[in-house]
């Protein structure tokens, strides 16, 4: 029998969590969402489930709670329905029912006065002094009503005498000096007079609202703070009189105290739970969690009450996060602070940038549309058509970190190295965002492609990305901000096919620094995995580790992104993580996905002794305050899904724009077909550059060949102006050229044909290069050196990399790219 979906929640009158719901005796507990809102317990197998499928609803007016143990209680409505429920903890089942037990006293309560009247009225105020400050209120809000309409009458005087003074303006204009002069003039002296005691009488009803609206604000505010005060003792004191409730339960048991856990907890014994097989939707569905990876290292719970105290410490802390539950937040007072800050300063107009883009064509993708391309071409040179595609340049997407980069705003403002720290992890998860629905595979730039991101006007900073190596694609990315932080990086691909999916590998660090306290943060991506290559929806998932390490400090963090796993129970695209300082002491925990938001809890205190983690070890139970959101995604625009799920950063990055270099990826023809849905000829222009970027290459190694052997080029070029060479001289003198994968724009990024993605290895004539563009055995060597970065060793992680050079913003302003190639 299907239930009724659970209303939607109004502000304040809701709780949600997690609790576990007996099903069965083959299932046992199991972990499901509950929603306490308008009298109404409803729960979900997910979160996500919220939106559209509720698996079942209990009214608590007429329900019965009865509590079993520490962590048990069940719910009844008299038979029909009964939930048997264990919580966490016996803290957090304290919760619950005290929760349940306000809701159902309200929902009886509104139910009596329902039937009473029968129509809608508003619940009476909570507290003794409730009928008081409801009659002061209406007494007030009448005040103000008769003020406002005494300033409704005066406005419509003031326009009806103003008229007629400016009608006998007008006709004493057109008098001419004689008897009746006097007249007018003692006509428009009277209509002064009026508009002036009226326009008195305007000023005088404005003063006095604005005096009483003042007061009443005044009396109200300190009525709110005394409130919220008053909310936080009461939270206190549940806490310690659940702590001391749970105390003398112990004592009168004599039972063990046990560590409180997250976790799944087991069913203590069969025999205490009789008869709890109700009928449920979850008895006729088959799940399985036998096999589930637990992917979680440790355990958060709340921390002692003592903590929460308004006393120093919890000043300390919040000041240190700058997240206060009060009205202002770190980010807005420091704002108010600083005489430098944007508001202070002229507002100057922005551009307006475009908010859509050509809808995508709908184009079928079979293996017809790729081969009948590549008939009578070589294997190694089979083009990739641009229908697995998205109109954007890889320097584009790897420009799209910056998506979020009010999260290094915030961190440039924070004292605390430490919550810096949460400010890097949250803004390097972030860059991850984008890529949830994002299956199309961006161009592949061609080398010496550049793109600039300047946003200095509207977000106070600017960016410079540019492609530095073909093989590997290498791409070198710059940006700095007004704001005081520096990001850097380079970024090679390295790609393995294996059948079902394909791995993407980046390779090489990502560098932020922050100017004011010189802390340099460096860590890598993890990897992407693009499932259902062959037969399927294509989806996009990130696994892996990161660790962010500031190299002035010592502090570290350790996120973890699970892997989506089918039997697991945690939420999907999970991220954890854990701020230490350089003792290993952790300060913070961080958890939330990767597509959605994070958050940061304080650590107040960390100790061994929660459930075995996989590998045998315990893990560690962390006690900390109330998590604080750092970030949360941006809803996509509307009609995203037919805009290749781009995001709105994300549909003004090919937007033409004037001033650019004549490299910048905004003027790649074939991409610019393909935005405006023009595939076809989109495919014969990409064909061309990547012949034309060939043409360069064996241009660039016949240069180095005659740098490195004169005698050899001699011969080469008398050969090749030779009007008797043969095809067998041709085909003899260019091995490389017509073989070599290196040379084409489908490197290993592409899911392209090849020898290469085959077998993964390269024939032993083929001409490589190491990671970062180093050269490894070859008969001859790329001499391409990049345009605006120069590649060296990186003094903080020893590794090879290009570090932007200069120069680009400067050659931008005085409009002089004659020094820039011609790769289009």
């Amino acid at each position: 029998m299907s239930e009724p979906k659970a209303p939607t929640p109004a502000p304040g009158d809701t709780y949600k969590g997690w609790l576990f719901k007996w099903t069965n005796y083959i299932k046992g507990y199991q972990r499901r969402w509950f929603v306490l809102s308008n009298g109404l317990l409803s729960y979900y197998r997910t979160q996500a489930e919220m939106g559209h499928t509720c698996r079942g609803t209990i009214n608590l007016a007429t329900a019965n709670i009865a509590v079993e143990d520490s962590c048990n209680f069940v719910i009844s409505n008299g038979g029909t329905q009964t939930y048997h429920l264990k919580a966490s903890s016996e803290v957090e089942r304290q919760r619950w029912i005290t929760a349940l037990e306000l809701a159902k006293a309200k929902a009886f309560r509104m139910q009596a006065e329902s039937d009473d009247s029968g129509d809608e009225s508003t619940p009476p105020a909570a507290g003794q002094g409730g009928g008081a400050r409801n009659s002061e209120v209406q007494s007030t809000l009448r005040t103000l009503g008769s003020k406002v309409e005494d300033l409704s009458t005066c406005n419509d005087l003031i326009a009806k005498h103003g008229s007629a003074l400016q009608r006998s303006l007008s006709e004493l204009e057109g008098v001419r000096l004689g008897g009746e002069t006097s007249e007018k003039i003692r006509q428009v002296t009277e209509r002064a007079t009026l508009f002036r005691i009226t326009s008195n009488a305007m000023i005088n009803a404005c003063r006095d609202f604005l005096a009483l609206a003042q007061a009443h604000s005044k009396r109200w505010q300190k009525a709110l703070q005394a409130e919220r005060e008053q909310r936080v003792r009461l939270e206190e004191t549940l806490e310690q009189l659940a702590k001391q409730h749970n105390h003398l339960e112990r004592a009168f048991r004599g039972a063990t105290v046990l560590p409180p856990s997250q976790s799944n907890p087991a069913i203590d014994s069969k025999g205490s739970v009789p008869g709890k097989g109700d009928a449920s939707d979850e008895d006729e569905e088959n799940e399985f969690f036998d096999a589930c990876e637990d992917v979680q290292e440790f355990i958060t719970v709340p921390a002692d009450p003592k903590y929460h105290r308004s006393g120093s410490n919890v000043s300390g802390i919040s000041s240190e996060m700058g997240m206060d539950d009060g009205t202002t937040s770190l980010d807005e007072q420091s704002m108010a602070s600083n005489p430098e800050s944007p508001q202070s300063q002229e507002v100057v107009p922005v551009r307006k940038r475009r908010t859509r883009i050509p809808d995508k064509p709908n184009y079928s993708l079979n293996l017809w549309s790729i081969m009948k391309n590549c008939i009578g071409k070589e294997l190694s040179k089979i083009p990739m058509p641009v229908n697995f595609n998205e109109p954007l340049s890889m320097l584009q997407r790897l420009s799209e970190d910056l998506e979020y980069y009010e999260l290094l705003d915030r961190g440039a403002k924070c004292q605390s190295s430490l919550e810096q720290m949460c400010y890097v992890a949250a803004f390097t998860v972030s860059s991850y965002s984008t890529t949830v629905h994002r299956t199309g595979k961006p161009f592949n730039p061609l080398l010496g492609e550049t793109f600039e991101l300047d946003r200095l006007q509207e977000s106070g900073y600017r960016s410079l990305c540019e492609q530095v190596s073909h093989h590997p694609p290498a791409a070198a990315h710059h940006a700095i901000s007004e704001r005081g932080w520096t990001l850097r990086q380079e970024i090679a691909l390295a790609s393995k096919f294996r059948g079902k999916y394909l791995s993407i590998m980046p390779l090489g660090s990502i560098h932020c620094i922050f100017e004011k306290s010189n802390n340099h943060y460096t860590w890598k991506k993890v990897t992407t995995t693009v499932h259902n290559i062959i037969v399927g929806k294509l989806w996009i998932d990130q696994s892996g580790e990161i660790d962010i390490v500031n190299h002035r400090t010592g502090d570290r963090c350790h996120l973890k992104f699970a892997p989506y796993s089918y039997f697991s129970r945690d939420v999907a695209r999970k991220v954890t993580g854990v701020v230490t300082d350089k003792d290993g002491k952790a300060h913070y925990v961080l958890s939330g996905t990767w597509d959605e938001k994070m958050e940061c809890s304080r650590v107040m205190q960390s100790s061994r002794g929660g459930e075995n983690g996989a590998d045998g070890r315990q893990k560690t139970v962390y006690q900390t305050l109330k998590a604080k959101e750092l970030w949360r995604k941006t809803p996509l625009p509307e009609g995203a899904e037919n805009m290749y799920y781009f995001s709105t950063l994300a549909l003004t990055l090919n937007e033409p724009e004037e001033g650019v270099a004549p490299t910048d990826s905004r003027k790649r023809p074939d991409q610019r077909l393909m935005e405006q849905g023009r595939w076809e000829e989109a495919n014969a222009e990409k064909q061309r550059l990547e012949e034309k970027q060939r043409t360069a290459r064996r241009e660039r190694e016949r240069e180095a060949n005659r740098s490195a052997n004169p005698e050899e080029a001699l011969i080469e070029d008398s050969i090749s102006d030779s009007p008797l060479k043969t095809e067998e001289v041709e085909i003899a003198t260019e091995p490389s050229e017509t073989t070599d994968k290196t040379d084409t724009d489908e490197t290993s990024s592409d899911l392209s044909l090849s020898t290469e993605t085959l077998h993964g290895s390269h024939p032993p004539s083929y001409s490589m290069e190491g990671p970062y563009g180093a050269p490894v055995k070859s008969g001859h060597q790329d001499s391409y050196k990049a345009m605006w970065f120069d590649r060296c060793v990186d003094p903080m992680t020893g590794e090879p990399t290009h570090i932007y050079r200069g120069g680009y913003w400067e050659t931008k302003e005085q409009g002089n790219w004659d020094s820039c190639p011609d790769i289009f």
